[in-house]
């Protein structure tokens, strides 16, 4: 303890704690006071803020004190916020922050223990040194009355008493010298134990500003724990955002050679060119397999840019008959090739415009009608109808075909999923044309839903806004 430079450190602190509480107290009382009876005009509040601000001061003062004279370990008075704010939202912040105020009380505590720990510090040390250097005093009194030659007294010529029965004359006496010995090594006993008690009264009030100048360590926990995963947010989002720029770049340079593949196969394929039947055969798959790839990559182009925000709609009044028949009119021929399918397709009279984008409406309904046929078994039949309900247009794409069950309902909408007899029947369909018309009319405004019966086929309903009268 004696080597210990902490010990004289925390001693150094008690010394200093009186006149710092003094301080502390002094300006703390004299701003609030005089803020709060200043309330009434402007100047009080200014007050009341710059006392605000000393007592953080004050504060920050004392946790640099306690740390490096108590030896405490302190935690940040503060959590970091990178988020921008105003001075009043600032303000506001401190004043909700409980560090705030468990500061404003450890100044205005040490005040107290200021005073009782100068006083038992100077009391302690000045009692232990007066005892422990006794001896020098006997020492100095021996010599002060010892006879010099040529006078019959010492420098004083009268005796004095420096303890009970114990006169100094000017003559050593070893008895005497002994008895202030013991008295200097019990200074040196209570001295070893001021040390011990101060030191002790250190350790302690550095504990006490561990609890009132740091923020908890739940708290900090907590903190960590948010920036961490904020950091792991940005980084997934910057990750996704990543592969949302992949999936659109990568699927736009594939249209080119899909593309380029379809024209040169369809080319072979034209009347006239002398090619024999099995070549004209294998060609007739390239051309299918060619057409059902160019058609998966519009449909994850079309929902990468949706995911990338980049899917630009011109939604403007449409007329939702036109596009269905014109619709109907393209897919007729492919689903009475394929599978011998009825494609078939009404609107009521005098229905009004919906509000959205002609391209993406037609899109959204050749989805619909592409998965009838992927899912009706042959000749069956589509059935696409148009009419008003209520204040929004509808579009009921209905089929004869397979069906799902309750299970497979829920999730249609889902991307690249695929109901177990869809899979069974290998129609070829990528589980993502579902997944766009929902994205589509969402984009659109509208809604869409999916009712079936397994054995007895499907009825798909978009509602879209119509057009304002």
């Amino acid at each position: 303890m004696v080597l210990d430079s902490r010990t004289y450190l925390r001693i150094l602190y008690l010394f200093l704690a009186f006149p710092l509480g003094t301080l502390y107290f002094t300006v703390i009382i004299t701003g609030l006071s005089t803020g709060a009876s200043l309330a009434i005009v402007i100047i009080g509040f200014p007050i009341l803020v710059v006392t605000m601000l000393a007592w953080l001061v004050f504060g920050r003062v004392e946790r640099e004190l306690a740390i490096n004279l108590l030896g405490a370990t302190i935690r940040p008075m503060t959590i970091p916020d990178p988020a921008p704010r105003t001075t009043w939202q600032r303000l506001q912040k401190t004043l909700a922050d409980p560090v705030t105020w468990k500061s404003l009380v450890y100044v205005m505590v040490e005040f107290p223990f200021g005073v009782i720990g100068f006083t038992l510090a100077t009391t302690l040390i000045s009692v232990s040194l007066a005892l422990i250097l006794y001896p020098v005093e006997y020492a100095v009194a021996t010599v002060l009355y010892r006879p010099f030659p040529g006078s019959p007294h010492g420098l004083v010529d009268q005796a004095v008493n420096m303890w009970p029965n114990v006169t100094i004359d000017g003559h050593f006496d070893p008895s005497v010298a002994a008895g202030f010995l013991l008295v200097s090594a019990a200074g040196v006993v209570i001295g070893l134990g001021s040390m011990g008690l101060l030191s002790g009264m250190g350790w302690l009030w550095g504990k006490f500003a561990e609890i009132m100048l740091g923020v908890d360590e739940s708290r900090l926990q907590l903190a960590a724990a948010q920036a961490e995963a904020h950091t792991q947010q940005v980084r997934a989002e910057r990750a996704d955002q990543s592969r949302r720029e992949l999936m659109v770049n990568a699927s736009h340079e594939l249209k080119t050679p899909v593309a380029s593949i379809s024209a040169h196969v369809e080319s072979l394929l034209k009347p006239g060119r002398n090619i024999d039947e099995e070549t004209r055969k294998y060609l007739s798959v390239v051309a299918a397999e060619t057409d059902r790839l160019g058609s998966l990559v519009d449909d994850v182009l079309a929902l990468a840019r949706s995911d990338a925000d980049e899917l630009r709609l011109d939604i403007r009044p449409v007329d939702v008959a036109i596009v269905i028949e014109q619709v109907c009119a393209t897919l007729a021929p492919l689903a009475r090739r394929e599978r011998n399918l009825s494609l078939v397709h009404s609107s009521a009279p005098a229905l009004p415009q919906a509000m959205a984008d002609r391209e993406r409406l037609a899109q959204v309904i050749t989805n619909l009608v592409r998965n009838a046929v992927n899912n009706t078994l042959d000749g069956g039949v589509i059935s696409v109808d148009a009419k008003l309900d209520g204040g929004r247009v509808e579009i009921t794409v209905s089929d004869t075909g397979i069906g799902m069950e309750p299970e497979d309902l829920k999730r249609i909408f889902d991307r690249f999923y695929r109901t177990d007899q869809s899979r069974a029947r290998d129609t070829g369909g990528s589980g993502l044309g579902l997944a766009i018309v929902r994205d589509l009319v969402a984009a659109m405004g509208g809604s869409v839903e999916a009712e079936s019966v397994p054995g007895r086929g499907s009825v798909f309903h978009v509602w879209l806004v119509r057009e304002a009268a």
